[in-house]
């Protein structure tokens, strides 16, 4: 069976071509409507802010023939979901993004929105309420061109992603098994706005040291102290690291001890655990919970969660990626793909069918003061996600290896 999922074909080329000569005159909108929902403050920590980037989303998403319903969260702002129109039994595509971002309330006095030239500059332009615009504007070009996908597309914003997805979470999960693909819409590699194929798998690990207290000076040879000890865990979990395989255990943060006159009787490190593939996952998570102590009187307690599974490169994401580079070149487009070292919600769809992510707007400076988008490149990253929409089902040929 050939990676590509439809067929290279004149009639493909130009119907690419067409579906971003429309991308094209919807740009001067699409930056229109980023800049306004960028001005829109919605830190994942403060749910009540979230409804107005909601409430803009459904309106754009209405607009391409959507219907929406939305979903009140537990900790967060909430979700929408908008399905397009289909007869029962169509097969479905997942469109996946997030309005929520890393910024509070207040940081548009600091770091406005603003364009240079053909830079979009401010907070959560690229993160990804760029993605977010390029969605609605696809589905939009679709509908207005009479176009009907042959797998339904239906669309999930969740306003928690920063935070780990922790609403929305159960939804994806249910969603994701029964979807033939999954489109992801966080940002593209930067800075060349590759897509992302792979991503590692995000773990948190809490080491507890408990010893014993003494006076530092009375008789600190009764006491076991637990910051010394705790120095050998770290050394022995960054041990664990192996760059070369991709795999980085990095400690974080340490607390512990009482007083400088006490001998420590309890001290913990913080653990962040980056890792390619599952079997690494299970490797570190073995070794992490396997430490022992290496003096008598000596516990250690070990905490953790996987908050991110690995998003491997498997079969049915290399169709999805041949699909997206055939579309690029007959756009006469440079487009490449890799891996990211973050988390995404690419990683929880990712366990259940193929997906391709990192399609959202080509910039830089996530999370950062630097934070931009570079508007050129906006039409080019729209009409490749409406080409992508309107491929044929991977079917029953979508399994993780050949």
């Amino acid at each position: 069976m050939a990676d590509v999922i439809g067929s290279e074909t004149e009639g493909g080329d130009d119907e690419a071509k067409l579906l971003l000569a429309a991308a094209e005159r919807e740009q001067p909108a699409a930056a229109a409507f980023l800049r306004e929902l960028a001005n829109v403050e919605t830190p994942s920590d403060n749910p009540a802010t979230q409804r107005a980037a909601l409430d803009m989303i459904e309106t754009g998403a209405r607009a391409a023939g959507m219907a929406c319903r939305r979903f009140r969260g537990r900790r967060s702002g909430g979700t929408l979901i908008a399905r397009w129109p289909a007869r029962a039994g169509t097969p479905l595509q997942l469109l996946v993004g997030h309005c929520d971002t890393v910024w509070p309330v207040g940081t548009l006095e600091t770091m406005p929105v603003r364009v240079d030239d053909h830079i979009m500059r401010g907070p959560g332009v690229f993160d990804m309420k760029g993605g977010v615009t390029q969605m609605l504007v696809a589905l939009k070009i679709l509908r207005e061109l009479g176009r009907e996908p042959a797998v339904r597309p239906v669309m999930l914003i969740n306003s928690d992603e920063e935070i780990g997805t922790r609403d929305t979470y159960s939804t994806l999960c249910r969603l994701a098994p029964l979807a033939d693909r999954a489109f992801v819409l966080e940002p593209s590699l930067a800075p060349d706005g590759r897509l992302k194929t792979a991503r590692k798998g995000v773990a948190q690990y809490k080491v507890t040291v408990h010893g014993k207290a003494a006076h530092a000076g009375l008789n600190p040879e009764e006491g076991i102290s637990a910051i010394l000890e705790l120095s050998y865990v770290v050394q022995q979990l960054h041990a664990l690291n192996d760059p070369a395989a991709g795999v980085t255990v990095n400690v974080g943060t340490i607390d512990g001890g009482m007083r400088p006159n006490v001998v420590a009787p309890m001290s913990s490190a913080y653990v962040d655990v980056r890792v390619p593939t599952h079997e690494d996952s299970r490797r570190i998570d073995e070794a992490v919970r396997g430490l022992q102590p290496t003096r008598e009187g000596v516990s250690l307690e070990i905490e953790g969660t996987e908050g991110r599974a690995p998003m491997e490169y498997t079969h049915g994401g290399r169709r999805l990626w041949a699909a997206a580079s055939r579309i690029a070149e007959a756009m006469e487009f440079p487009l490449d793909h890799g891996r990211a070292g973050g988390g995404s919600d690419g990683n929880i769809t990712s366990q259940f069918t193929p997906t391709l992510d990192g399609l959202g707007p080509v910039g830089d400076g996530a999370h950062s003061a630097h934070e931009h988008v570079d508007l050129r490149h906006m039409p080019q990253r729209t009409a490749l996600l409406a080409a992508l929409l309107l491929e044929p089902a991977l079917g029953n040929d979508r399994g993780d290896d050949e």
